[in-house]
């Protein structure tokens, strides 16, 4: 049974509207409402439907195959259709024509495979109509780049600086080192010399 249920999501019927859900459109411009669909087992007389908030229905296609295009079935007047089917993507997206602030709301792009035991899926998309497009100002955003670009510099160069005085201490402790003899007869295992061998060299003399 549990073979069966995860051949059911592989072939699975998904819809998508791309990365983002949210459209936003100048009050009379046409705006473009995104929608694909994927089946892994093909389609047959697919039937494809937009609904406006869920209840009022905007475009109704239906597709007999892969290799044919989509036909109208009802429309609003103002809605065309511009997706393709017989292409790479199964691509049911729609124009909206001279958008009113009305017409912001939940669009919501459904699909019905009869191939697939008349496997339903959809997605929806939200469009934001606006009265002009507001310019976003930059100007925090550099200065906010600049400050970090600017830390990141100085964190680099304080690295640098760390790694060299570093370096410094390390050859100065390092010739003091040479110079120092063991006292006790353990190894000196800091230098690599036995205890005994540091003993019998003498130090160097100033």
């Amino acid at each position: 049974l549990s073979g069966l249920h995860i051949f059911a999501i592989v072939f699975a019927l998904e819809v998508s509207v791309g990365k983002t859900n949210t459209v936003m459109a100048l009050n009379n411009s046409n705006v473009l409402l995104p929608c694909t669909f994927t089946t892994c087992i093909g389609f047959q007389d697919l039937v494809f439907v937009w609904y406006f908030n869920s209840t009022e229905m905007i475009y109704h296609g239906r597709i007999k195959s892969k290799t044919s295009e989509p036909t109208v079935v009802t429309r609003n007047p103002r809605v065309e259709f511009v997706g393709s089917t017989t292409g790479k993507d199964n691509n049911i997206s729609i124009v909206l024509q001279n958008v009113e602030f009305s017409d912001a709301g939940r669009y919501t792009c459904h699909v019905k495979n009869p191939k697939e035991k008349n496997a339903q899926h959809n997605a929806t998309i939200i469009l934001t109509v606006v009265h002009k497009m507001v310019e976003t100002d930059n100007t925090v955003t550099l200065i906010i780049v600049g400050v970090v670009g600017g830390l990141i510099g100085l964190l680099i160069l304080f690295m640098l600086i760390k790694r060299v005085v570093l370096f410094i201490i390390k050859k100065t402790q390092d010739g003091k080192k040479e110079c120092l003899v063991s006292s006790s007869g353990n190894d000196n295992t800091e230098n690599g010399l036995a205890g005994s061998k540091a003993e019998q060299k003498a130090p160097p003399k100033a």
